[in-house]
Parts: C-alpha cells; structure tokens; sequence
C-alpha cells in the first residue's frame, strides 16, 4: 500500500530523514512513533504532498484514495452531517449528479456506484461516527459555525472516517477527544478495513488498535509487528543484544590491536600484523542505539497544611444563576489524594475542577478551604497565555526578577530547557515544550493542589511517563483531567465521575468505565451512567460526604481523648499504696475511669457508623 525508498528531507538544514525507507502493506494499522520534533508530522505530510509524483521517494498504490485531516472543519452555514457526507467527495458528486442525469445509462452507472459505495446508508453512518466521537443527536443539524474550533476538529476527523480512504492518515487524533471519544476511537480503529498510519502518543492506542509500529528514530524508518508494549520489549531485547556484540568486537579490536602494536616493526611477523591491519579495516561497526534521556518534570513539595484542603458541600455549580451545569455536589480533597474526573466532554468536568480550585463562582453551597491553600491550574488553552516574542529565559526570570542571571538559568534547566533552547521565542517551541514550560512555571510556586486539565496532549510517550513520574513522587494533592488511560491507571487512587448534571465517586476502575463506554455504544445508547437509577432507588437522600466525613473526623478525635484519659486513670491506678494512702481518691478514679471507658465504646461505635455510611455515600 504504501513505500518509502531513500528518502531524505531537511528543514531549515536540520536532517529529518536520511535515506529512510519503509513498507506497508495493504490492511495494516500502524502507529507511527518518535520523539517530539524527530519529523513524524511532517512524514504525513510529505506522504500526502509527494504520494503519485514522478521520481518521488514516496509512492502509494495506483488508484488507491488519501485520506488525512489537514485543519479543522471550515465555519461555514453548513449543517454538521452534510458537512461530514461531503467530506466523501466521490459520494458528494455522484449524488449531486443524480439529480440531474439525463442518459439513462448514465443514470444506471452512478446508482451503480452508489450501491458500491453504500450510499443509501450515508446518513446513518455518519451520524453514529459523529455520536461515537462525542456530539449530540441534536448537534447533527446545527450549523459548523456553532461550533468551537476543538469540536470542528472532531467533525473534520468524523468526516475522514466516513470517507474510508483506502490509505487513512492520522495525526494525533485523539488531541481533541475525551476518554469515550479515545476509546471508541481505538475500537473503530480496529475495525478500519482499510490501511492507516496514525501517529499517537497514547500506549493504550498503540496497544489496542495497531497491527505494527514504525519507529522513527536517528533519521531512520523501521517497522515492527505487535503494538507498542511489544515493540518496547523487542528493542530492549535488540539493545541488549547489540551492547552484548558491541562490547565482544571491542574486546577483539583491542586484541587485534595489541598485536598490530607489538609485532608490526618485526620482520617475522609482518605478514601476520598487515593481516590483522585488514581483518581491522574490515570490520563494521556494531552501532548501539543512543538512549536518548528525556528532562524530567518536577514538581516542588508544597508547605504541609492539614487535610481536607478543599471541601464542596452541597453545591450546585455553574455559570448562569438557575440553570447549573452540576447539582448536589459533595466533595473533599485531601492533601494526598490522585483523583482522576472522568465523563464526556460537555458534562462538566472543566466545570467542576475550576469551583473546587476557586477559579469559578458556586452559584449556591459551600466551598470551605484553608486560607494558606495554594492552588496551581494547568489546562491546555492556556499555552495561549505564553508571551509572544519573549524567550523561555524571560518568563523564568519573570518569576524570580531578584535572582541572578546564572541562577535563572538554573531554573530553566531544572524545567527542562538548556542551552540550546533557553532563548528561543515560545512562538518556536513545540506543543511539548510549551507544555514543558508552563508545568514547570505552574510548579514554582509549589502549590498545595495541582488541577491538571489534559496536560499530555502535546507531549510524546517519554515525557508522558516523566510526568507521571512527577506526579507520583509530588506530596500535594492532585486532580486531573485526561484522554491518557495509561497516565490516569498509573496515577489514579480514586476517580470521579461527572455525568447527567451529576459528580460522584465511581466504584469501578478504568477498564470496567472504557468497558461500560464501549457497551454503552454498541447498544446505541447515551454514554453510561446509573445516576438516574441511583436517585429512583434512593427515597430520600441522606447526609452529605463533607458532613459524614466531619462527623468520622469528631469520633476519632473523641476516641483519642478518651484512650488519653484512660491511660492517664490506668497509670494513677497502677500505684499498690493508692487505696491504702486515699481509699476515696482510688474509688473516685476507678470510677472515672469506667466513665472513660463507656466514652472511648460510644466514640468507636459512632466512628465506624460514619465510616459505612460514607463509604455508602461514596
């Protein structure tokens, strides 16, 4: 399906790919994989640009249709499932032909074609690829210009998936999908029956939907089958393997060489020392791949405060007063909690995590916080805020316009940012590197809760496992917001559920919720939640979680001061003269002491009911 032979590209002189080749054949699923700016969206493009032309190092089956999302779905008056359908242009012509057809073996022709291309069943396709990545049956109609620039993504890539190219290109296409979009995504992907080449920074992906991976590395193309894990696995075996020779034909060129050394100015032994001197030269060099290290993030330890830091109680939340996005929400986080919010895109979840960090007025209940809490947020619409025309180096040192030069530089380095790119303008950074900067910005100021908002869609699959790394090495608290799976099972101890004008704690882990999504899709329905059965079992509701967690917190506390007041009453009593020296003084504490006791037995009894019923409420 496709071959690349010798190709070599530059940009600006900086070598992409040197004399790279590769072969795909027809029906694989192929993950292409590499380094942020290693070239792999430029390999798209020159696929799709030089794919037919004369002499090209870039040649794809004769008659076979390109499919790749190029830029977002135009503003246009168009209705979003028209704009999708026309994304097929053979179909868009064809049936506007039809209208007009006069020749009736014309006529036969083009309803021939459209049986082939089941255009019959056009509208219906698309509006389960356009419901699958996300929009509402009501959004089918509305025009594209109603829609954000993130959602006329989605419908650009809803409209390359109806298409069916035999050749699909994909350029991280889950950038713009939420966890349900991604996972039905991955499943479609699956199924595609033709050839795709999708590049992604996302294991599960990598994992579920590909057939091989083509690793674009120094300059080079290679393909391997399995999935992503597979590949890992095979190179760290091809590595080995390679460090193993290469360290045996050291050993040998040493020897090779002591000889040469020691016997070349020797008659006798000048033939023997010239034979080795060619036995030299012909040696190739075992080349062992250079493991490339990718800058660690870090996140500074925040100052200790005492748990909860943050408490909603209650609350309704929102942006227009009477009409709230989320009800009866009750939550709290503590000072250690991971705490991963899932849900479709439109429920809420942007919603939620901004009232919880402050961000965002309650329109009525109660958020209770510590008035030394800091609170750091991350989303990705905030790359935007980075200062056009000024270098890495200017906004460090706008955080610290006090320090030293050498000790601003410092900082940059400890973000990530060396030499190389320490005065670079952030208009030049890459989606990674602007990531990089504004974590590294964010953390600085070492706040007590970090909310991060899909943070990873710009960074490849190595600075992905260093930020999950910081994040589980980080002493504060945080909540995020992701499409990863990989990055949300590896940080995660609880996870929240916002869906139906509803948050909650959700039970289940994150396979359990990608298999509740996908049934969900297959039965044709709204994505899952139970929260409407939940109400109707429930006849009326019950204390809050904040109030059930206030009233464990006071048990403990009184069972602490009972069990204080008991060892305290044991250790006068454990005198043998007491009663001898103060027979009253012995009988009032062993009477205080069987007061204590029936306290500590209340407080315990009172503990473990609010710990099953908020466990219950949870």
């Amino acid at each position: 399906m496709l071959e690349i032979d010798n190709l070599t590209h530059r940009i600006a002189g900086r070598v992409l790919f040197e004399d790279a080749s590769t072969f795909i054949a027809e029906g694989w699923k192929v993950g292409l994989i590499g380094r942020n700016g290693s070239g792999k969206t430029t390999l798209l493009r020159l696929i799709q640009d030089e794919a037919g032309e004369a002499g090209s190092s870039v040649r794809i089956r004769r008659g076979a249709k390109l499919g790749f999302v190029a830029q977002e779905m135009p503003a246009t008056a168009t209705p979003l499932l028209e704009a999708v359908i026309a994304a097929d242009a053979e179909l868009s012509a064809l049936l506007a032909e039809a209208e007009t057809a006069s020749d009736p073996r014309r006529i036969a022709d083009i309803h021939l074609r459209l049986g082939e291309l089941d255009a019959y069943s056009a509208e219906a396709r698309a509006s389960a690829i356009l419901s699958g990545l996300g929009f509402a049956q009501t959004d089918l109609a509305r025009p594209c210009r109603e829609f954000s620039g993130g959602w006329r993504m989605r419908a650009a890539l809803a409209g390359v998936l109806f298409a069916q190219p035999e050749l699909l290109l994909l350029d991280e296409p889950t950038n713009y999908l939420d966890l349900e979009g991604a996972a039905w995504l991955e499943t479609y992907l699956a199924r595609y029956p033709y050839t795709v080449l999708v590049v992604s920074h996302d294991r599960e992906m990598l994992n579920r939907s590909v057939t091989h991976i083509l690793a674009l590395e120094e300059r080079q193309l290679s393909v391997h089958p399995g999935g992503y894990d597979t590949y890992l696995k095979k190179r760290a075996e091809r590595v080995a393997l390679q460090t193993a020779l290469k360290a045996k034909q050291d050993a040998q060129r040493a020897h090779l060489q002591k000889f040469i050394d020691r016997f070349r100015a020797k008659a006798s032994k000048a033939r023997q020392a010239q034979s080795r001197i060619k036995q030299l030269e012909r040696m190739q060099d075992i080349a062992v791949p250079l493991d490339t290290r990718t800058a660690p993030f870090l996140f500074e330890d925040p100052s200790e405060l005492a748990s909860p830091l943050v408490v909603l109680d209650d609350c309704a939340l929102g942006y227009v007063e009477g009409r709230p996005v989320l009800s009866s929400v009750s939550f709290r986080l503590d000072h250690d909690d991971r705490i991963v919010v899932l849900g479709p895109n439109g429920q809420g979840k942007t919603t939620l995590v901004k009232s919880i960090g402050g961000l965002l007025p309650l329109l009525s209940g109660k958020r209770v916080s510590s008035g030394k809490v800091s609170i750091g947020y991350f989303s990705q619409d905030h790359l935007d805020q980075l200062r056009a025309g000024e270098t890495v180096l200017d906004h460090v040192g706008a955080l610290e316009p006090d320090w030293a030069p050498a000790k601003q530089r410092a900082l940059a380095a400890r973000m990530g940012f060396g030499v190389e790119k320490i005065d670079t303008k952030v208009e030049n950074l890459s989606g990674g590197e602007k990531v990089r900067l504004l974590l590294g910005m964010l953390a600085h100021a070492k706040p007590h809760v970090l909310i991060l908002d899909e943070p990873t869609s710009h960074l490849d699959i190595d600075s992905r496992e260093a930020l999950i790394h910081a994040i589980n090495d980080y002493k504060g608290a945080v909540l995020l917001i992701t499409h990863d799976i990989y990055l949300a099972e590896a940080c995660a101890d609880r996870l929240w559920l916002v869906h139906g004008g509803r948050a909650r704690q959700y039970d289940g882990d994150l396979e359990d919720y990608r298999a509740l999504v996908l049934a969900a899709e297959r039965g044709g329905g709204a994505k899952p939640s139970n929260a409407k059965a939940e109400r109707q079992a429930k006849p009326a509701p019950g204390p809050s979680p904040y109030t059930l967690q206030r009233r464990l917190e006071e048990a403990e506390q009184k069972m602490e001061r009972a069990q204080a007041r008991l060892a305290k009453l044991d250790a006068e009593l454990a005198d043998p003269n007491l009663f001898e020296r103060d027979a009253e003084r012995g009988a009032e504490l062993a009477r205080l002491r069987e007061t204590a006791a029936v306290e500590l037995h209340q407080a315990e009894e009172a503990w473990l009911a609010a710990g099953a019923a908020l466990e219950a409420a949870r």
